[in-house]
């Protein structure tokens, strides 16, 4: 099991803010989750550690939502995704843990710049509208970011907000969506050895949080403010990609 002390002060918010964002905003933020936790350990063993905890917030999500979320979304996005998972699978031995830093900072920062573009737009300016065929894309690199860090919620979210979904369609969607990649990933994880006694004690020490953090996100799915929510956490996900892209351009100068 991990001890540091640091690695809880990064890890414990970190679930909780998974939880909320996979329970009650679509689970676009959890990407924030690894990154936090990669500046304490390596982002390869926080997205170990952290799986086994967001397979068990899947049940808690699929319970709260169950038959809310929408078949023709999911029988293009699932599939596709599969393939993404494929594909880091098979990457996975060509990664060092400063290029995934790089990838994960990467995402963080762009999902930052996309939410400011989306709501710099004037009012009477529509977001184009895509194409199912431009989720079999979406699903693709959602699986992919997914498997390396846990981050499918940006690609994923650009997609299905152009889709005609209301506030419920889209969180019940996702929630089915990750739950589907999340058990997949079980099997690459564990054939690549990421699901080691150490980790997988460190996953129960943090495994309480999990219903906590979905629960508080979908009570929080009603009463809270999105604006204020979601400003706050791309503030502290921008900072956080920033210093994730530093470390690893800078890693072994």
């Amino acid at each position: 099991m991990i001890t540091d002390p640091w690695f809880y002060v990064a890890a414990i918010p970190a679930v909780l803010l998974f939880g909320i964002a996979k329970g009650g905003f679509g689970g676009g933020l959890g990407v924030l989750a690894v990154p936090l936790m990669a500046l304490v350990v390596s982002p390869l063993q926080a997205a170990a550690v952290l799986l086994p905890i967001l397979c068990l917030m899947d049940l808690v999500g699929l319970w709260a939502y169950r038959g809310k979320w929408l078949w023709p979304e999911l029988r293009i996005l699932v599939p596709a995704s599969m393939i993404g998972i494929a594909a880091g699978t098979l990457l996975f031995g060509f990664m060092s843990a400063a290029t995934v830093k790089i990838i994960v900072g990467i995402v963080a920062i762009a999902f930052t710049a996309h939410y400011l573009f989306s709501t710099r737009r004037r009012p009477d300016a529509a977001l184009p509208f895509f194409p199912p065929a431009v989720g079999i894309a979406a699903g693709a690199a959602g699986g992919f970011t997914s498997f390396i860090a846990h981050a499918g919620g940006p690609p994923i979210s650009i997609y299905l907000l152009r889709r005609p979904l209301d506030r419920t369609d889209f969180v019940a969607t996702t929630v089915l969506l990750f739950a589907a990649i999340n058990y997949v990933k079980l099997l690459p994880y564990g054939w690549l050895g990421q699901l080691s006694a150490e980790n997988l004690r460190t996953s129960l020490v943090l495994a309480p949080l999990a219903p906590v953090g979905v629960y508080a996100g979908v009570w929080l799915h009603r009463r809270v403010s999105d604006r204020f929510f979601f400003r706050l956490m791309y503030v502290v996900l921008f900072v956080v990609g920033c210093k994730l892209l530093y470390d690893g351009s800078t890693a072994g100068h």
